[in-house]
């Protein structure tokens, strides 16, 4: 036999109203919406199979929110702090990995004062890929995979490729392609109506 289990009356009418409000807001957050419109349900004189009927939720969770709001108030009606996954790296590892992705590779050539083509290191890489970048952090001591780097550098809207080479040059006789001579289609024709 399911134990029988009601929402307490409310503290005061400030504590009614914020539950009675909350419950028909449209523009509040809908979790919070919907723990509260159990709660007025509730108080409306209705068992838990009804509220779970008309809510559309399994009555274990009706009796769940039931028992946070009795305890906590609405402050139960919330998400407890500390709910869902931790972060596997700390933020100042993730700003060290979008630091190193906005650098120069170690690899790619530049020219010195005389002209003359040299790298950092020769063995690095020329241009930044999440795996070079994910390789670079790795050897920096920061435990973190391909697809990760992927995510934290989408998210900060930073850009890991860097545009083509072939669109400029410094070579002194690059003549830029001109605007085309001729139309691959000739234009249609219309109809005099």
């Amino acid at each position: 036999m399911p134990k029988f289990v009601r929402a307490r009356p409310p503290l005061d009418d400030g504590e009614g109203r914020k539950i009675r409000r909350l419950a028909g807001a449209r523009h509040a957050p809908a979790d919070w919406s919907g723990r509260a419109r159990i709660v007025a349900l509730s108080w409306d004189g209705l068992a838990v199979p009804a509220i779970a009927a008309e809510t559309g939720c399994h009555p274990n969770k009706v009796r769940r929110w039931l028992h946070r709001f009795n305890a906590a108030g609405l402050d139960g009606l919330g998400d407890r702090p500390g709910a869902g996954r931790k972060r596997r790296i700390t933020e100042a590892q993730r700003s060290a990995i979008i630091a190193l992705a906005r650098s120069e590779p170690p690899g790619r050539l530049a020219r010195d004062g005389a002209g003359e083509l040299s790298a950092e290191r020769e063995d690095g890489p020329a241009q930044w890929t999440l795996d070079t970048l994910a390789r670079a952090a790795r050897d920096a001591g920061i435990a973190v995979g391909r697809s990760q780097v992927r995510r934290i550098l989408l998210a900060e809207k930073v850009r890991w490729r860097r545009t083509r080479s072939w669109a400029a040059s410094t070579d002194p006789e690059f003549a830029p392609k001109g605007p085309a001579s001729w139309s691959p289609a000739p234009p249609r024709r219309r109809a005099p109506r």
